[in-house]
């Protein structure tokens, strides 16, 4: 490139690219071409014919696919974004940097140097998620599964199921999955039957909530509370005593 800059470029003008790549030939064929090597001893357009010409490939049908290149990070979600798109990364990497490939199809993430995983490229705004780069509790939320999330529901009870699916009941029901999670999380909480009787009552009345739930429950608890006696407190005085330590009586010793 140096002797190329030097003897071609360097100080010359062209109309237009056609016109500089018409010089360029003509200087490879007649100039460049025809010098005797200075390393070589040969011509180098001569060596070209005799040893190398025979050995080329035809050019591609398709030009060259040029990757861009980026150093994405981890999101906690376990996603990074390579040129506005959203692709999984496997294991515990979060906060990890990677190092992106990205051609027209397909997008390469690589960490210290080494192949993690391959996606087909996506467009801009889009994500391609693999369920397997995902741990079990996360992948239903990722993959928008509503349906087996349904099923979490109902292994705590059939009337919690029965809620977690009215509630899911609309035309986005991935929009409400927080919603389902909140409701498994009040089951954890409170346990099964009292979130059960809970979702019951919220059923017969045709009340939608899981906000409405949490308040009933909590309700429901606070009311307890006050129904139940506190237990007696008694204090004792600074000099109490037993009333056998006031005893006239002595014990007979046997």
């Amino acid at each position: 490139m140096p002797y190329v800059r030097r003897r071609f470029f360097a100080g010359e003008q062209f109309v237009d690219l056609p016109d500089a790549q018409r010089h360029v030939e003509q200087w490879c064929r007649d100039g460049a071409g025809l010098r005797v090597h200075g390393t070589t001893r040969t011509r180098p357009l001569e060596a070209f014919i005799a040893n190398e010409q025979g050995l080329l490939l035809p050019a591609p049908p398709l030009p060259y696919d040029v990757p861009i290149f980026s150093s994405p990070k981890v999101h906690r979600d376990r996603h990074v974004e390579v040129a506005r798109s959203i692709y999984s990364v496997p294991g515990e990497l979060v906060g990890a940097t990677l190092s992106a490939r990205a051609d027209a199809t397909t997008v390469k993430l690589f960490l210290h140097g080494q192949l993690i995983k391959v996606h087909p490229r996506v467009g801009a705004g889009k994500r391609s998620t693999d369920p397997a780069d995902l741990p079990p509790e996360r992948s239903v939320y990722a993959m928008r599964d509503v349906k087996h999330l349904i099923a979490l529901a109902q292994r705590h009870g059939p009337v919690i199921g029965s809620y977690a699916e009215a509630v899911l009941e609309h035309p986005l029901p991935w929009t409400k999955m927080r919603q389902v999670y909140r409701l498994l999380g009040l089951v954890k909480k409170w346990g099964e039957a009292t979130v059960e009787l809970a979702c019951e009552k919220a059923l017969a009345a045709e009340a939608i909530d899981v906000n409405l739930i949490s308040r009933m429950i909590e309700r429901a608890t606070e009311a307890l509370e006050h129904d139940t006696p506190p237990p007696p407190n008694v204090i004792q005085g600074r000099f109490w005593r037993d009333p056998s330590e006031f005893s006239t009586a002595k014990e007979v010793e046997r």
